[in-house]
């Protein structure tokens, strides 16, 4: 897995903009790939903090790095910064995917694809019912924007720790896509069991139970779990988050981020180099990587 980079003078440089990134399987993830792929690129972590996003951009396209991703809390901020939009980034406004062309940053939203793959083989399951979903940040947005897009959902919650934020939210994505069936709750745990229980997909589009804080869960109620819900945490590190963990004591089928944060990278991937990943083994190494 972890073999040697040559790097050379015209090596291109990718790589990943957030802040903490220090758990990020990125680097690995893409090193590896290119690697495999004998593609002269190499893919590095940028620790970036909010105050330096700016600053930051236009130190990429100085050093002409032909592309990153981008993760929190940065998602949404950067849109701004940013010379085109793909389609799907503009309605979701937000971006996790940028390349440089030629000075100029593009920005797109692979996390649509992630999730797509993700829920794909759930489709039937899905349609016509209600979905909740954890969070309002960049991640949030992709979800919320992939089930109107796709799923034919009936109705989605949106449960954030700021209730301002999940309002905002509903009222953003019932105009700009026209669905009115949103409704925005804050996360009080005790208050929203009954909105989770009767979901027939819940989703934690936030970072709560990402590894170094795997004690944290949106909910610890198993009350809000059943035996006929779909349990789908974006949180790829830990694999089995606390939330996770207590929906599958319900009996709830549960799916975790990994699929996603591959699927999303690949696209990436492809948009950088006009190449496939090779998924499977992607998948392969990432899980064995989980159980050392």
């Amino acid at each position: 897995m972890h073999s040697s980079i040559e790097i050379k003078y015209n090596t291109k440089i990718v790589g990943v903009v957030g802040h903490p990134i220090k758990h990020s399987l990125s680097p690995m993830m893409h090193n590896y790939a290119f690697n495999k792929g004998g593609l002269d690129f190499v893919y590095l972590p940028f620790d970036i903090a909010s105050t330096n996003l700016k600053d930051a951009l236009k130190g990429m396209v100085a050093l002409g790095i032909a592309g990153f991703n981008v993760t929190i809390p940065h998602k949404e901020r950067i849109v701004e910064y940013l010379d085109e939009l793909s389609d799907s980034a503009k309605i979701v406004n937000a971006v996790n995917t940028v390349v440089n062309e030629n000075g100029k940053l593009h920005g797109y939203n692979t996390d649509v694809n992630g999730i797509l793959k993700t829920l794909e083989d759930y489709k039937d399951d899905i349609a016509g019912k209600t979905v909740s979903v954890l969070g309002a940040g960049g991640a949030a947005r992709a979800v919320i924007y992939t089930l109107i897009n796709n799923f034919n959902v009936k109705k989605i919650n949106i449960i954030n720790r700021t209730g301002e934020k999940a309002e905002s939210l509903k009222d953003y994505f019932s105009s700009k896509m026209l669905f009115e069936k949103i409704k925005a709750y804050e996360l009080v745990p005790p208050d929203v069991t009954e909105i989770l229980s009767k979901s027939k997909l819940i989703i934690n589009a936030s970072a709560i139970g990402m590894s170094p804080e795997e004690d944290d869960s949106p909910t610890t109620i198993p009350k809000s779990f059943n035996n006929k819900q779909i349990v789908f945490d974006l949180v790829y590190n830990p694999r089995k988050t606390k939330f996770l963990s207590i929906a599958e004591s319900q009996g709830a089928t549960i799916l975790n981020g990994l699929k996603m944060f591959i699927e999303q990278g690949a696209k990436a991937f492809e948009l950088w180099t006009n190449e496939k990943m090779e998924i499977e083994k992607i998948t392969e190494i990432l899980n064995k990587e989980a159980e050392l």
